[in-house]
């Protein structure tokens, strides 16, 4: 037995299939709960990818300073002006959730704007597409969305072998979860 149990209501990102809709973009001002700071040598022309690219919009800025961007809710990246940016991307990776409509359009769309920027799209074992992305600041951004469930699949069985079941099928739901602490 795990402590795991379904919390999806909790996310914007909708269940998976091929008729997922992203949400709007989210506008609110919340306390973050998590976000990334990416130093930048050209704070214009990073805000010009992220936001065509990749499909954040500008929340707010401090000219010359810093620009904090955003997709949904959750998803919060502060762009800030430094005097110089890693010279090789890193090991390390941020990675956002979208959904599987959007994963060919992102790519296309960074690698028009930088041609050998983008890496995949690619399934994993955890039932997801990815595409990776390594932007003009040498950040390693990893775009997921979740496939379509199929529970006879590997990527089922490898989610089982890792405690992790689908939404809804009577295991690990929290009224179910609550019970038992």
């Amino acid at each position: 037995m795990n402590d795991h149990y379904n919390a999806f209501e909790t996310s914007p990102v909708p269940a998976p299939g091929p008729d997922a809709v992203p949400p709007e973009p989210f506008r609110g001002i919340y306390g973050m709960p998590a976000f990334v700071t990416i130093p930048t040598d050209d704070l214009a022309a990073s805000v010009d990818f992220w936001t065509r690219g990749l499909g954040f919009f500008e929340l707010f800025g401090v000219p010359g300073r810093l620009t904090h961007l955003r997709r949904w809710a959750f998803q919060d990246v502060l762009l800030v002006a430094a005097a110089s940016v890693p010279e090789r991307p890193s090991a390390m990776a941020f990675s956002f959730a979208g959904v599987l409509g959007q994963v060919d359009s992102l790519a296309e769309a960074c690698r028009a704007l930088r041609p050998d920027s983008v890496d995949g799209p690619r399934d994993t074992p955890w039932n997801t597409r990815d595409v990776e992305v390594v932007t003009p600041e040498n950040a390693r951004v990893v775009f997921t969305a979740a496939k379509p469930f199929d529970p006879s699949s590997q990527e089922a069985r490898n989610l089982a072998a890792m405690g992790i079941s689908p939404p809804g099928d009577g295991h690990g739901e929290k009224g179910e979860h609550a019970r038992h602490r």
